[in-house]
């Protein structure tokens, strides 16, 4: 009898556990008040936060400047006036210049017991912290890289192809983008918003920023391990394959030819296939060259390489089985592809990146190789579960969103501990902000990296979850983490490695030019579809029709066109940008000396 108890109790209990839905829908009475509602308040915030301190820090500079030229000007009238001294109080001058030639520190000026005496001026600053830096990052580039002409001409190759999908991809974004505010602009079915808006976002995704990561990272394992690449015809055979992916993808998808609707997932098997074989052909390329490294130790961003390459072979094997591709099965599976995309290939290898370029922008080690640690395998661990926290409210069972739920805010740990290990590494280095092409874009994408995915996390709330489903906010999150993040830290890896490997600096105000409409085009775009989606979500829970909520989201729509826009032309400069830092060098014309005048025979 009690064998029976137990057997119902416990059959009863997994029942009332598969169940889609086992609880009333969270009432949204005080909706502004809830953990997600103000934490994403907050995150948007730091967002702001940061942008006054980066324009502060360019103003200082500007000031800094004019105050400079104001001494300068005052030097110029002290010189009008040495004209009119007497030649004695010339001469007591010269006497002293002349002493100062000759003077020299004696090296205990701010040692021993005595007091510190620095009378003439000779000591600017002064630091107690053993890891402040030496060198910062300065405007221009000094230090050239000896890099083989193969690994550099590869490096070339894969960043320019990224160039040019990054500027088709977001091209075809923009148009998409127009068609929320003129959605008659065209009648041709190649041009319909249902073809190309999985262009867009297949096109930056595997184009540009796989392509770019790919070939950043050939130049980070050849260098943390001491040695060349194994083989650059694999890393060339890889190059064609995975951008005949996305040709024969696109010319598929506009064609209207597609895998069924599964996001991020549109180019059908044969397609992926492609792009999968370059995939491997890359891992087995990295690990051959990891492998005969140097070096004892394999360095964190190897880890971080590696790792991603390794789980998006699996994700794509299993995004494509077709055992999984029926029913309710086929949702968890879209979850799991989607969700695992963007965290455990972009984020995962863009990590990596970070560990190698930042340090070496900053001349200085990573802070904590144990935070690094600890983040990589806390990532690995909380990712693989958490893709259907897009799903919930849906039929899918109540014990599967909650796992998702909860592994969404352990990615908190992960998350926390890249950001503190990033920061702390660049402590000491604010001052360069001023001075550096580079440093601001890590800065905005590692404030990014802990506000994306922390508001990700948020976001994962039942009620949150309940209020922002299916609306704009969506596709607001999906920018503030793809392009917020991963694009950010490309560019900035882009910008420190390439001067150092071609010699050549793009132009400093192009690279200004960039960062500000980028980022302030990401602000705008991101703050107009996160409160215009929180205002159509909350219309749809107060039974407005479809309609109604299209209309309420008009005016945000332009904001996202204008956003947009801004984002579009600081492509434009970025490919500019990229030509001058990766453009061959003309050969000097041969003359031909002229012959010897016969004055002189």
């Amino acid at each position: 009898m009690k064998r029976t108890t137990l057997l119902l109790l416990l059959l009863g209990f997994g029942l009332n556990q598969s169940q889609a839905q086992t609880v009333p829908n969270p009432a949204i009475d005080q909706w502004w008040s809830s953990p997600g509602i103000v934490g994403t308040a907050l995150l948007i915030a730091l967002v702001s936060l940061v942008a006054i301190v980066i324009i502060g820090s360019r103003l200082s500079a500007l000031f800094q400047g004019l105050q400079n030229r104001a001494e300068s000007r005052k030097k110029e009238t002290l010189k009008s006036e040495l004209v009119n001294w007497e030649e004695e109080d010339l001469d007591w001058i010269l006497e002293k210049r002349k002493a100062a030639k000759k003077y020299r520190l004696t090296g205990t000026e701010l040692t021993g017991k005595g007091n510190s005496d620095d009378s003439r001026g000779l000591i600017a600053k002064v630091t107690r912290d053993p890891e402040n830096p030496l060198v910062d990052e300065k405007k221009r580039e000094t230090l050239r890289m000896e890099t083989p002409k193969p690994l550099r001409k590869l490096m070339i190759w894969y960043l320019g192809a990224a160039v040019f999908w990054l500027v088709f991809g977001t091209l075809v974004g923009q148009y998409v983008g127009m068609k929320f505010i003129w959605p008659e602009m065209d009648q041709i079915s190649w041009l319909s918003f249902g073809r190309l808006r999985p262009v867009h976002t297949n096109t930056v995704f595997w184009g540009w920023a796989s392509m770019a990561m790919v070939g950043l990272g050939y130049f980070v394992i050849s260098r943390t391990s001491n040695t060349g690449i194994f083989s650059y015809s694999l890393a060339k055979i890889a190059w064609y394959l995975m951008n005949s992916a996305v040709v024969l993808g696109n010319f598929l998808l506009m064609s209207g030819v597609n895998n069924g609707g599964g996001e991020y997932r549109e180019y059908i098997w044969p397609v992926a296939l492609l792009f999968a074989s370059g995939l491997i052909l890359t891992f087995f390329n990295y690990y051959k060259t990891v492998a005969a490294r140097k070096i004892s130790e394999i360095y964190i961003s190897n880890w971080y390489l590696l790792g991603g390459l390794i789980w998006t072979i699996t994700l794509v094997v299993i995004g494509y089985l077709p055992s999984f591709q029926d029913g309710l099965g086929e949702t968890v599976i879209q979850g799991y592809y989607m969700h695992q995309g963007v965290g455990m290939w972009f984020m995962t290898f863009t990590l990596g990146l970070i560990y190698y370029y930042l340090p070496t922008s900053l001349n200085k080690p990573i802070y904590s190789y144990s935070l690094g640690v600890l983040a990589f395998w806390t990532q690995m661990l909380f990712y693989t579960l958490i893709g259907t926290h897009h799903f919930v409210f849906s039929p899918l069972p109540w014990w599967l969103q909650t796992v998702a739920i909860v592994f969404s805010a352990g990615m908190f740990i992960p998350v926390v501990s890249g950001t503190t290990n990033f920061l702390m590494t660049m402590k000491g280095s604010w001052s360069a902000i001023s001075k550096s092409y580079v440093l601001p874009f890590f800065l905005v994408g590692v404030v990014f990296y802990f506000v994306g995915s922390a508001q990700g996390s948020l976001q994962a709330f039942r009620l949150t979850n309940f209020i922002w489903h299916f609306t704009d906010f969506n596709v607001a999150h999906s920018h503030m983490t793809m392009y917020g993040i991963i694009t950010f830290i490309l560019w900035a890896c882009m910008y420190a490695i390439l001067p150092k490997v071609t010699g050549k600096e793009p132009p400093a105000l192009g690279v200004g030019i960039h960062f500000w409409l980028a980022f302030v085009g990401l602000f705008a775009y991101m703050i107009s579809l996160m409160t215009g989606g929180t205002q159509r979500g909350l219309s749809w829970i107060e039974g407005e029709s479809f309609i109604n909520s299209v209309i309420l989201m008009q005016p945000f729509w332009v904001w996202r066109a204008i956003g947009g826009s801004m984002m579009f032309v600081s492509h434009l400069i970025f490919a500019y940008n990229f030509y001058e830092m990766a453009k061959k060098e003309k050969p000097l014309p041969h003359k031909i000396p002229a012959p010897l005048s016969s004055v002189h025979a």
